[in-house]
């Protein structure tokens, strides 16, 4: 029993002093890379190599390393981020919130919290250090918010990776080209994906026809709203008929319509021409006079 004790004693060291010298080796070959991700994390100097860093996360060492920790880490970079952002410090804002989504892109509040601030904020950061609206020429504002928008795009398509169905991502898109970008076409492209997912808000449809309207469609966005409006459930408030049909009639005047092509009268209606009423109520009158 003393020999098979010693012996299983002996054995057992060598796998404890084998494993040792693996692990020791592996930490020695990660060092490198830990010293580099982690001596960035703490420094966040805006040369930070984000590219290197997403590398290194994309191949799952630091990531599998971090475990259950990984959600705090994004929490305290992204306080970080908005620690910078508060002092319209565009290169670690900008860093820092790419990170965050690296460390953790699961939370949807950073991939959008993200873009708006990069295609919202950031450019006005950007041209009150060009001395301001009223000093930089329009041409340079253009430019400086195409760019930021691009960047805020680059995110969301980054978002759509993790999270493929759930709307409120071509949502952002839409509205980042619809307010900031001014381009009403990418807007509309993204509009209608957003109205074709389940979930989508109402207003989403509305607004995909304006942005129909705006890209040089009215023809179209006449024809949707029209479409839209007799599916629609007008006891809804969410789906605010009265606007829908007052678009409606602004688009039929304008576009020429002919009358019998237009969206009959409806209910409560006032003030439209097709509103026979009035005549109903003349002919009843003149009916029981004769009487």
């Amino acid at each position: 029993m003393a020999i098979d004790r010693e012996s299983w004693l002996y054995r057992t060291g060598q796998r404890l002093l084998v494993t040792t010298a693996a692990l020791f080796a592996l930490g020695l070959v990660c060092l490198p890379l830990q010293n580099r991700v982690w001596g960035e994390v703490k420094t966040f100097q805006p040369e930070l190599n984000l590219r290197d860093v997403e590398s290194a996360l994309g191949q799952g060492m630091v990531i599998g390393l971090l475990g259950g920790f990984r959600t705090l880490l994004a929490d305290f970079v992204y306080l970080r981020a908005n620690f910078y952002w508060e002092k319209y410090d565009r290169p670690n804002t900008e860093a820092l919130l790419a990170l965050t989504t690296s460390i953790d892109p699961r939370p949807m509040y950073f991939w959008l919290n993200g873009a708006r601030i990069i295609s919202y904020d950031i450019p006005v950061w950007r041209i009150r250090e060009k001395g301001g609206f009223q000093e930089t020429p329009q041409f340079y504002q253009d430019e400086i918010f195409r760019e930021q928008v691009e960047r805020a795009i680059a995110m969301l398509d980054r978002a759509e990776k993790f999270h493929p169905d759930d709307p409120k991502i071509p949502l952002e898109k839409a509205r980042i080209y619809f307010d900031k970008a001014k381009n009403y076409s990418e807007a509309a492209k993204n509009y209608k994906r957003v109205i074709e997912m389940p979930g989508a808000p109402q207003y989403a449809n509305r607004i995909y026809a304006i942005a129909l309207d705006k890209a040089g469609r009215p023809k179209e966005a006449y024809n949707f709203l029209k479409k839209y409006y007799l599916g629609l459930d007008t006891q809804d408030p969410r789906t605010m008929p009265e606007v829908v049909l007052e678009r409606i009639r602004e688009l039929e005047d304008r576009l020429n319509i002919p009358y019998i092509e237009r969206l009959p009268a409806q209910p409560g209606e006032v003030g439209d021409q097709f509103d026979l009423a009035p005549f109903s109520q003349s002919a009843s009158g003149s009916s029981d006079s004769e009487e």
